[in-house]
């Protein structure tokens, strides 16, 4: 592995080492069956931190009462001193509540309280010590999370009364000696003695993990791939704490190895990307908190295409063009519905190395297609026995490391590519269940016609009636054979209302993209056929004038039922709308579908390539008026943006992007620093849903956007002198103050005004004179606002000095 580690024994052996101060947490039974006690719970925690020798590097206490459920007092890092800790035990309240789960309890103090950002010293090697009083016997399991917490060298050490669970306490207790037990909780003065026995014991036997060894070896791009599924719900939190551990043996950073998490069922949803976190804890703890997300089928296959089309891009993160080992390690519980060898083998074509780990309910055969080396697939029986595998996959990645070439690096021609984006959407509703055999056959005869297994022409079919179903997208197959496979197997979807605006919509935002296949930004023309055989439901107008403002080439066809001006509206062109009686006669009208479809690709030439001249880059913040009053113009809005920004060099070194929506306050879509490339923002752009709300606050949304967007945090470049430039579409009067002036306007008719302002501005804008920087003290300072009722007014003038301020400063955690 990247960095190897001597601290990672789960148990630590017996040595003599005099490791004084400890992380201390009090897991307290608050639930109805404790409130007499309760009172002796708290005198006994107050009488042993008493005796404890509390700061911040010496031991450290947290205090959490649990019932149904967990909730933390205070945490290891909230106070410094005996005396605060002792007044905060003083104060507190019985909580009450049922049923009583010490599982979920032991579970929450492990995610939530023995962590970095909690005040924990686990990683730097502190003695870790949760001291549980408790009650009863618990009503959920307790076994899993308190094996977790001991494989983190947690030591737990449980103190009962008669009504608890002598059996469940030693399942919980770190060792069953340790166990301690009183009649009631007011004899708790009687084990306070033992208590201190057993934690000096453990001050002598837990060691702190040895400085970490580095061994300098080849940094990697690791993406682990879970299995969601209805069938893992069980295994699943063990395949969390599978992949903290792993992750806890890894060299994580920037310029060392980096960690993308994946979670699938159905279809695949992104945890965090390869660039998302670069430090260790910060990736354990959304680990942490993964949830399982359930659905069926298990689509293993559609899983792997995405993560190689998403998650091993540069985008996201990944090295793989400067030759950075790309790894894959898919934990999987069943049998994929879909097929696994496309995407594997494309996978292994990018010298992405796959490691699967299954278990007794995984296809063993399926298993060895997937490997990137048959001899790299690992199996356990249930995914509680993932730790006997992970010294095997240790192994596994280190001959990886040696064997692993990076592909050479790509010489890239610009070349306009030929060929078409073909897009067939079905109707498949309840109205054409006896047509859509005639639908299926005729979608199988003109994909005959294509140039599929050479690359030019691409295919994806969608069938909707209320809503839409994608069956597969436009990269997802490459050769004939596969589409025309899943074509013959598709089946009629059934449902109502027919809603065809709905289904257009859903292509232009889902389907029509450069995620999904879509090669339309680099000219390939975009053809879509509709099959409906009914009126539409909903309003199609609009979703279609989108599509052709894509410039999407749309062929309807339509049947007796279908309503003739509807299909002429949506398609690109009135002649483009045929019909036929019934589905079945389609074969009569696919000749002149062919011929009309080839003399109007011939006649789309892409556009020619936009010659860039060289202008200063920005930073642009797009300020919407999401209130009430322009719910009908917003998606005008949402268009404009996009087709602003496709004319921008967006990038992290050129022009940088940022949506904010806002009505009585404001919401930011996304950062300057969010995304970095143009499809980024596009994507973003095309899923804003407008937020409605009164009044409209103009004035506020200016304020925060100023004091939360144009910031260095979010991604502003304006110390370093970028033009800063916030466009506002505006549709009402404000309800607040402004004070500065306003341009209301359509956006009809607007975007070359708007491109020659930018211009302007790109001329005028002179960046700030660069800071000449004396060497001074290093200084801390705290400034001491007066927030009383009579600055009222003149704060917003305080918090701007205190800005111009800090500006001046040089700020550091050495400065």
């Amino acid at each position: 592995m990247g960095t190897v580690r001597v601290r990672a024994t789960p148990m630590p052996p017996t040595v003599t080492v005099e490791t004084p101060k400890k992380d201390i947490v009090f897991l307290l039974d608050g639930s109805d069956g404790t409130r007499n006690g309760f009172p002796a719970m708290r005198d006994f925690v107050e009488r042993v931190v008493e005796k404890l020798n509390v700061g911040p590097d010496n031991d450290r206490i947290s205090v959490v009462q649990y019932s149904r459920d967990a909730e933390v007092t205070f945490y290891l890092n909230t106070f410094t001193t005996t005396q605060d800790i002792v007044d905060s035990v003083r104060g507190l309240k019985h909580r009450g509540g049922r049923p009583l789960n010490t599982g979920a309890a032991l579970q929450y103090v492990k995610d939530n309280v023995f962590t970095t950002s909690s005040g924990s010293r686990r990683l730097p090697g502190v003695v870790q010590m949760l001291i549980l009083l408790n009650g009863g016997r618990s009503f959920d399991n307790v076994e899993t999370p308190a094996s977790a917490l001991k494989q983190q060298g947690i030591v737990v050490i449980p103190i009962g009364t008669r009504a608890s669970d002598r059996n469940e306490q030693q399942k919980i207790s770190y060792d069953p000696n340790y166990v301690l037990s009183v009649s009631e909780f007011t004899d708790l003065p009687s084990v306070q003695e033992r208590l201190s026995a057993v934690m000096g014991t453990v001050r002598v036997r837990a060691t702190p993990m040895p400085p970490t060894v580095t061994v300098e070896t080849p940094k990697k791009d690791i993406v682990f791939l879970l299995d969601g599924s209805d069938g893992t719900r069980n295994g699943f939190p063990a395949m969390r704490d599978f992949v903290e551990r792993v992750v806890e043996k890894l060299n994580v950073g920037p310029d060392s190895d980096r960690i993308s998490v994946v979670q699938y069922s159905r279809d695949a949803e992104v945890t965090f990307y390869l660039n998302t976190f670069t430090t260790t804890q910060d990736i354990v703890d959304s680990v942490r908190g993964l949830k399982h997300r359930g659905g069926r089928p298990l689509n293993t296959g559609a899983a792997l295409q995405y993560v190689k089309d998403n998650v091993f891009t540069t985008s996201s993160g990944s090295r793989r063009l400067p030759g950075v080992v790309q790894m894959l390690i898919l934990l999987n519980g069943g049998r994929s519905f879909d097929n696994v060898e496309t995407p594997a083998s494309a996978l292994k074509q990018q010298g992405i190395v796959v490691i699967p780990i299954g278990t007794r309910a995984s296809d063993r055969n399926e298993q060895q297609k997937i490997s990137y080396d048959p001899n790299y697939v690992l199996s356990v029986s249930e995914f509680t026995d993932l730790p006997s595998v992970q010294e095997r996959l240790s192994a596994v990645m280190g001959t990886v490391r040696v064997r692993a070439t990076p592909m050479p690096p790509t010489v890239t021609v610009e070349k306009q590519p030929s060929g078409k984006d073909v897009v067939f959407l079905l109707d498949g509703s309840d109205g054409t269940r006896s047509g859509f055999p005639a639908m299926r056959d005729f979608v199988q005869r003109i994909v005959d016609t294509l140039s599929v297994d050479d690359s030019k022409d691409r295919v994806s079919v969608v069938q909707y009636s209320r809503d839409p179903a994608v069956h597969f997208y436009l990269n997802t197959y490459t050769t004939k054979g596969e589409i025309l496979d899943t074509v013959r197997g598709l089946r009629h979807k059934g449902g109502r209302p027919l809603n065809t605006g709905e289904a257009l919509r859903h292509l232009r935002d889902n389907v029509f993209t450069t995620s999904a296949g879509s090669r339309r930004l680099q000219g390939v023309p975009q053809i879509l056929y509709l099959l409906s055989g009914g009126r539409s439901f909903d309003s199609v107008d609009a979703p279609a004038n989108a599509l052709k403002q894509l410039g999407v080439l749309i062929f309807t066809i339509g049947s007796r039922g279908s309503d003739s001006r509807e299909l002429q509206n949506i398609a690109h062109d009135p002649s483009s709308a045929l019909s036929v009686s019934e589905f079945t006669d389609l074969p009569s009208v696919q000749q002149q579908l062919q011929s009309s479809v080839e003399a109007v690709v011939t006649d789309v030439t892409p556009e020619s390539p936009t010659v860039a001249v060289e202008t200063p880059k920005k930073d642009i913040v797009f300020l919407l008026d999401g209130s009430d009053g322009t719910r009908n113009g917003f998606p005008a809005m949402r268009d404009f943006v996009e087709r602003v920004v496709e004319k921008l060099n967006v990038g992290p070194d050129s022009d940088r992007i940022s949506v904010v929506q806002y009505s009585r306050d404001a919401e930011v879509t996304f950062y300057l620093n969010t995304f970095t490339t143009t499809q980024d923002i596009v994507d973003s752009v095309r899923g804003l849903k407008h937020r409605g709300g009164r009044p409209l606050n103009t004035g506020a949304a200016l304020q925060y956007v100023k004091d939360n967007v144009f910031t260095t945090s979010s991604g502003s470049r304006r110390l370093p002198g970028v033009v800063q430039m916030l466009i506002l579409l505006n549709g009402g009067r404000s309800f607040d103050n402004v004070e500065i002036p306003s341009l209301c306007s359509q956006t009809a008719g607007v975007q070359e005004r708007l491109s020659a302002v930018m211009g302007t501005v790109r001329v005028r804008a002179t960046p700030m004179p660069p800071t000449v920087t004396v060497e001074t003290p290093k200084k801390d300072i705290v400034f001491l606002l007066d927030g009383s009722d009579g600055t009222r007014n003149g704060f917003p003038a305080m918090r701007d000095f205190v800005e111009r301020v800090v500006e001046k400063l040089n700020v550091g955690p050495d400065k």
